[in-house]
């Protein structure tokens, strides 16, 4: 029989059993592994009565206490991680290496999170006039909601609710429909750690759910990670029902190569950084920038490098490079591939031909693409697969103009010796992250995470200080205490 895969409302599992239901595969197979079920507005309704109710109580517990329950969350996932790792490899395809860095990246923000006392400290002025004094305070704003993209099932909720939780939030997460069993494996585990019922929910769905989040009165803000259409898709409604939002959207992440650079270390790192995950990553490398006359020597370091390159199954040990998370998206990057050849360009290396690649599992090889301009899609398009796409420019001007017109602007990274160069690259550059001599430069949990122009819709990033600055509204108290050596009557603004 089938797994069914339902929600987890106020503490408890719901199945509805004449629910719309989804497919859940394993991609390494092709195997439909399980079923989800696909809720709806009363699914929605539910939650958010559920959060609302433990609101009440959540919102005015102690610090110390929620601090408790986060490190007794912080403990159980230490010790959960493995099996976490094989619910995420099973569904969405990535290796168990890169699924359980997946999980421990999600479990540095619960970290972060478990320092709220201090990091929401607030400020306090003694004596701005006369017997008055000025503090600001942070509130939480209520019932909170995540909808979260299945490329990091895990990683991304734990980039939201950790922070929305201790800041005295309520959260429901809305996860991908074509992994959703680790985010059911976060709430449950959090449950145990002592969290009340009610304050982490997880909804199963699609658009009928998202849309009803998006126009629920009872939510108060919506944070999303995905592709950049449906970021501002997200952004317009739920901004049009008034609430604070924050939309990362999708990416085209260059790594510029200077002439003086490691070619050896550059080599690995465009390796590692275009083809882990099998390029399904916001933060993957898919534009190799050779400057000057390297690009044929770096191409063929690139290439002895991915001869040895592993793909299979990632529950298998010594995979380097699993599956899509499905047939449709294996099928859209491998269009890519056809599509670059029609415009001139040299697919040096096409995933299409790989042993794997005609298996009933997702498989597509890593894939180069050589000679590519800006003008082609493969360029244009945040492709999300194991295809690298090498441009040639003449000087580091260009590689920056080019850049900079792009836009994407998630990340980038340069790779020089040239102290001069990086520090011209990491001023000029228009991204909100950038490597030097580091091909992904995902920031650790007490910085925030996010990127410009089309990238990022709204004003803040997430987890970091941005991140609680999110999930809490900020009040100025001015305050004055009778003194009776004080006239009775003043009509002006105390200014001694």
């Amino acid at each position: 029989m089938t797994q069914l895969i339902g929600h987890f409302i106020n503490g408890k599992s719901l199945i509805d059993e004449k629910a719309r239901r989804g497919p859940v595969f394993n991609p390494a197979t092709g195997e439909m592994s399980a079923e989800v079920t696909l809720g709806d507005t009363s699914v929605v309704d539910a939650a958010v009565d559920a959060a609302r109710e433990a609101f009440l109580s959540w919102g005015t517990t102690s610090l110390s206490q929620r601090t408790r329950i986060l490190f007794a969350y912080r403990e159980l996932l230490d010790k959960n991680v493995a099996d976490i790792a094989r619910l995420i490899s099973s569904q969405h395809g990535k290796t168990l290496p890169d699924a359980t860095g997946e999980v421990r990246r999600g479990l540095e923000v619960v970290e972060f999170a478990c320092g709220i006392s201090q990091v929401q400290k607030s400020q306090y002025s003694h004596g701005v006039s006369r017997d008055v004094d000025t503090f600001s305070i942070r509130q939480p704003l209520g019932v909170v909601a995540g909808i979260t993209p299945f490329n990091f099932p895990a990683m991304v909720p734990m980039w939201m609710f950790p922070i929305a939780i201790a800041t005295g939030n309520t959260f429901i997460l809305k996860p991908s429909e074509k992994d959703p069993s680790a985010s059911l494996a976060l709430a449950e585990l959090f449950l145990e750690a002592g969290l009340p019922e009610g304050v982490l929910n997880v909804v199963q769905g699609d658009k009928e759910v998202v849309d009803a989040i998006l126009d629920h009165r009872g939510v108060r803000a919506v944070s999303f990670v995905g592709s950049t259409p449906v970021a501002s898709y997200i952004y317009s409604r739920a901004a049009a029902n008034g609430k604070r939002v924050q939309a990362l959207g999708g990416a085209k992440n260059h790594m510029v190569v200077l002439p003086d650079a490691d070619l050896d270390a550059a080599a690995d790192a465009a390796v590692s950084a275009a083809y882990g995950s099998a390029g399904e990553r916001c933060m993957a490398i898919s534009v190799l920038v050779a400057v000057g006359d390297i690009a044929d020597d770096l191409i063929a370091k690139i290439l002895s490098r991915v001869e040895d390159l592993r793909v299979g199954s990632g529950l298998d040990e010594g995979v380097d490079m699993g599956p899509l998370v499905s047939r449709e998206h294996r099928d859209k990057v491998a269009s890519y591939l056809a599509g670059a050849k029609g415009e001139g360009a040299e697919v040096v290396l096409d995933g299409r031909d790989h042993p794997l690649a005609g298996s009933p599992g997702f498989y597509l090889g890593p894939s180069l693409v050589d000679g590519v301009k800006d003008s082609m899609k493969v360029y244009r398009d945040e492709i999300f697969g194991p295809v690298l796409s090498v441009c040639r420019l003449p000087d580091s001007d260009a590689a920056l103009r080019m850049v900079n017109a792009n836009p994407y602007a998630n990340g980038a990274a340069i790779f020089t010796r040239s102290g001069a160069a990086a520090h011209r690259f990491q001023s000029e550059l228009d991204a909100g992250m950038i490597g030097i001599n580091v091909p992904i430069p995902v920031p650790v949990a007490y910085y925030s995470f996010g990127g410009n122009k089309h990238s990022l819709f709204g004003d803040t990033h997430v987890h970091g200080e941005e991140g609680v600055k999110f999930y809490t509204r900020g009040k100025v108290i001015t305050q004055r205490w009778a003194d009776e050596r004080l006239p009775g009557v003043d009509f002006g603004f105390p200014q001694t």
